[in-house]
């Protein structure tokens, strides 16, 4: 019975720990990222984009169960993402659910300043233009894994011309590397709340897309992140 108990206990500290499963998509749902294979095509999973910014991109599916995640790793010149077009109207699905796992975090990561803007991943949901030129008038929210910055801080790109991207830290280096987290996230309260200064934090129509994304050259470091299946629901 003692070494049953120990089992049962060891069992639930495994799954506080891994935080769930990978695949977890719901009929009732609008699917962002559900990976059935490790075919890539062009570098990056079907139906996404390749967003290179500098180095080499180095991106994976890997198997896990009956399902894949993505994996990108960084160098000390590399940073890059992928990108698809998801069209979600966030007052009827304004939940976005993941999963994801930081296997190694950029040294010194801090969203906080130019020279340290380096996370192992960044989840960006980009909201329609609100002005011209499109390039430095698109509302951006980006949700992060950072390094240093404390969790729950918003803040503003500290790029000039980048001021309507936006970060939320919701993880750092306090979470335990190696391990799944899950997350779900109302953006339309998010957005609403850390960007008040643009049409009253109301979006002016359906999201345009979602971006994964990590760099680690400005720390002249490495990184490596994993990102399971993702989605937007109702509730």
């Amino acid at each position: 019975m003692k070494r049953l108990l120990c089992s049962i206990v060891l069992a639930a500290l495994l799954v506080l720990l891994t935080g769930g499963e990978i695949h977890s998509i719901p009929d009732q749902a609008v699917p962002v990222a559900k990976y059935r294979s490790p075919r890539l095509v062009n570098g990056v999973p079907e139906g996404w984009r390749l967003m290179r910014h500098s180095g080499k991109p180095n991106i994976d599916l890997i198997r896990e169960g009956d399902a894949y995640y993505i994996k990108l790793k960084s160098d000390p010149r590399s940073g890059f993402g992928i990108e698809r077009q998801v069209r979600v109207d966030l007052k009827e699905y304004p939940y976005l659910n993941w999963t994801w796992r930081a296997n190694r975090l950029p040294r010194g990561g801090d969203v906080r300043g130019s020279a340290t803007d380096d996370q192992v991943l960044q989840i960006y949901v980009v909201l329609p233009a609100v002005g011209f030129p499109q390039t430095i008038n698109t509302p951006i929210l980006t949700y992060i894994w950072d390094n240093e910055a404390p969790k729950g801080l918003s803040v503003r790109s500290p790029k000039p011309l980048l001021r309507k991207i936006r970060y939320l830290v919701l993880r750092n280096k306090t979470d335990h590397l190696g391990s799944w987290y899950t997350e779900k996230r109302n953006v339309y309260e998010d957005y609403k709340r850390i960007f008040p200064d643009v049409h009253g934090g109301e979006p002016l129509g359906a999201t345009h897309g979602v971006r994964f994304y990590i760099n680690s050259q400005n720390t002249r470091s490495y990184a490596e992140g994993c990102i399971g299946e993702m989605y937007f629901s109702k509730n």
